[in-house]
């Protein structure tokens, strides 16, 4: 039967296309809220309501999937705001399966991206029916038409039937809040946005009589009362004290437990409910062995709902304890046991992250979708306190047929047409097939088929060689077989020989030697990378040395040579810089490069033994 007095709709699109304002502004809108609730929970600013984390916010993009509960009328609509990187898919896959509509939302000037085909394709494997928001109608520079088109071509290309290329379409600012079914009515809010939810969005088809099936979709942790599993009912009704069977998606053992509450999404909180009927989306606390995938069901019933697919990591990175001169100084260095437990626990909530053990008890090998993926989790571990040391990003590669393949990329480069040579160069240079390449404007869009090893420090090179203007975004294509090795850092580095604080009369003599990362009066140790070589050779030099003092002047004792300001790095561009025999060490204050053996004569012998 279907139960026409709730929709479940995630929202999907690329990253930056603006999901996240645009249902800021349908809360805003919705009647539900006073414009002072609102303001008050992000500071006293018209901000994004929706993204609650820290990072988010200073990042600018959505990292968790969030749901909150709005009424229409007599229909209660569960909103489901979902990450639009790629590294965050994982997110995506599990979130569209509590759904039963979606707005893919595409902007009126870049038009659809990587992550729009990803999201696009995830939506149709779930048998979802997408309506098309064309957002941003009010940029100077809107293809409006052309990006209609382009959806239509994107549609057929991922195999939408009749049906569901016929798709509806609204075309929305969700900044000024107005939307439009036709661009020759003037937008005033966003109410065809409501009545698209109403009328577009299939109700839930359910069994409200029959045996509980609700399936845990992501899981949250609340220091009162300990693991949240949250996901839809299916079938059947769960109730507060309830006993029940949880079937593990692992390997199908199960085990019974009882529900101490059951929680319900409304506006932007949980409320406590006695029950929840099937078709809803909702919270559960006391199962604390359950995990993403299983499913809870009756206690005489057991029964398996379709295991959650998700996407395979593409990236490994070394993690380990974190043991520089500097540890301790600046938070606290993670033991082994501390590292294993914080990252057990992401796994129980990060499914797309995989861990394993490495060659020493201090080390584990960490994989994820990406290095943002990965960086958010690092980034955490730091504003905890935590210090780790992190080594190179590696593409995971897989045996196909007997042949090593590794993963290929698919590449989208938007740069003025000034600088599409040097994109062309840097992609090329790297192993890139250009696939696409056409004028927008004072704009060139290029796409090229690259493989992810070839990404690992393209961003830094690419804007540098644009002055700044490119725009590039990537999503996982396919596996291929493994191309010849590429280049790598063209230039070595500047390794310290003392441990002391560096002197500017130190850095003053070296900098006709390469860039230097380091400012005078900066504590540096024994082993850390203090610079970039001006050649291909790792050189290790003093940047600690103090100016003898004497008793005789010399003419030109007055003059000073200006100092150029040290290279900063964040935490992703030195990621990128590295190379196999070096480190990130990451602490709450710092964010510092050494190589691995600290002392020269160690590094000697370990590249003879290499």
């Amino acid at each position: 039967m279907k139960r026409n007095d709730i929709r479940n709709v995630a929202v999907i699109a690329h990253v930056d296309h603006g999901k996240t304002t645009l249902v800021d502004q349908m809360l805003r809108q919705s009647g539900q809220f006073r414009s002072e609730e609102l303001d008050k929970l992000v500071g006293g600013q018209h901000g994004l309501i929706m993204d609650s984390n820290d990072q988010e916010r200073e990042r600018g993009i959505t990292i968790l999937a969030k749901n909150c509960g709005i009424r229409i009328g007599d229909v209660k609509v569960n909103l489901i705001d979902t990450p639009g990187h790629a590294d965050f898919g994982g997110e995506v896959e599990r979130i569209l399966k509590m759904a039963d509509g979606a707005f893919v939302l595409v902007d009126s000037a870049e038009g659809p991206l990587p992550q729009t085909r990803f999201v696009l394709r995830k939506a149709f494997a779930c048998g979802l029916r997408p309506i098309v928001i064309i957002n941003k109608i009010d940029r100077p520079d809107a293809r409006i038409d052309e990006i209609h088109s382009q959806m239509f071509d994107l549609f057929i290309e991922l195999g939408a039937d009749d049906e569901t290329a016929n798709f509806s379409v609204i075309y929305a600012s969700g900044r000024a809040g107005i939307s439009t079914t036709d661009m020759t009515v003037e937008p005033k809010d966003l109410t065809p946005i409501f009545d698209a939810i109403i009328q577009k969005v299939p109700a839930p088809d359910v069994e409200m009589d029959g045996p509980l099936k609700m399936q845990v979709m992501a899981l949250t942790y609340s220091e009162f009362v300990g693991k949240i599993c949250i996901g839809r009912v299916f079938s059947g009704t769960i109730r507060k004290g309830q006993r029940v069977t949880v079937v593990r998606q692992k390997d199908g053992t199960s085990f019974q437990d009882t529900v101490v509450s059951v929680l319900e999404f409304e506006r932007l909180a949980k409320r406590e409910v006695e029950e929840i009927r099937a078709g809803d989306v909702c919270c559960i606390v006391g199962l604390d062995e359950a995990e993403i995938g299983d499913t809870i069901c009756d206690l005489d019933n057991p029964f398996q709902l379709p295991a959650l697919t998700i996407d395979e990591p593409t990236l490994d990175m070394l993690f380990k304890v974190n043991d520089s001169p500097f540890a301790a100084l600046e938070g606290k260095p993670l033991t082994s046991r501390e590292l294993r437990d914080r990252l057990e626990r992401e796994l129980h909530v990060n499914v797309a992250l995989r861990v394993k053990p490495g060659d020493r008890e201090s080390e584990f090998i960490v994989s994820g979708r990406g290095l943002l993926h990965l960086g958010v989790l690092l980034e955490n571990i730091r504003r905890e306190g935590g210090e780790i040391a992190v080594g190179k990003p590696r593409v995971i590669t897989k045996e196909i047929d007997g042949k090593e393949h590794e993963p290929v990329e698919y590449l989208v480069v938007e740069a003025p047409t000034a600088h599409s040579g040097s994109v062309m160069r840097l992609v090329l240079e790297r192993q890139g097939e250009c696939v696409k390449m056409e004028a927008q404007g004072f704009l060139t869009h290029m796409e090229f088929h690259i493989p992810a090893r070839g990404l690992i420090g393209l961003r830094t090179k690419m804007l540098t060689a644009t002055q700044g203007e490119a725009i590039m975004h990537h999503n996982f294509h396919e596996y291929r077989p493994v191309k010849p090795n590429l280049p790598g850092r063209a230039n070595g580095v500047l390794v310290s020989i003392e441990t002391s604080k560096a002197t500017g009369y130190a850095i003053e003599n070296l900098q006709d030697r390469g860039f230097l990362f380091v400012a005078p009066m900066q504590a540096v140790y024994e082993g850390q990378i203090v610079g970039e070589h001006n050649r291909d050779k790792d050189l290790t030099v003093n940047v600690t040395r103090l100016k003898a003092l004497t008793n005789m002047r010399s003419a030109g004792a007055d003059k000073t040579v200006p100092l150029r300001p040290p290279m900063q790095f964040s935490m992703e561009m030195a990621l990128e810089y590295i190379e196999e025999d070096e480190l990130v060490e990451i602490t709450p204050q710092s964010i510092r490069m050494r190589k691995l053996f600290l002392k020269e004569a160690d590094r000697k012998k370990y590249d003879r033994h290499k």
